[in-house]
């Protein structure tokens, strides 16, 4: 059973936003699917995709309509952190601030703990 968080992991009202827009676009639910994977310059990298639906073990958190999934391994990883859509010369793209990272790459897409 899915259980939803108010805590553990957020999604900054920009984000939801993005979500909605891109859900909407693509006539899909507006839920967002954040991973976590091995790889990338830093060890870990974050992955995002649309989803349909949240599944078993997902941690669940809801901003302005739109859900936000984490499954539990990950979750491990990103405890405590703020997903956030930034807009600016460097590009438009989600931005994890993930209070459990060590370091990170330049580009903010891996890290390590």
């Amino acid at each position: 059973m899915a259980t939803v968080l108010s805590s553990d992991i957020a999604l900054t009202p920009a984000a939801a936003a993005r979500v909605a827009a891109i859900a909407a676009k693509q006539g899909k639910p507006a839920i967002l699917r954040l991973s976590v994977e091995g790889g990338g310059c830093s060890g870990f990298q974050y992955k995002f995709g649309m989803a349909e639906a949240p599944e078993a073990n997902d941690a669940v958190t809801e901003t302005d309509g739109v859900r936000l999934l984490v499954d539990s391994i990950s979750l491990d990883l990103v405890r405590g952190a703020q997903v956030d859509f930034v807009d600016n010369l460097g590009g438009a793209h989600f931005a994890v601030t993930n209070p459990n990272a060590a370091s990170g790459c330049g580009c903010g897409t891996s890290f390590s703990v």
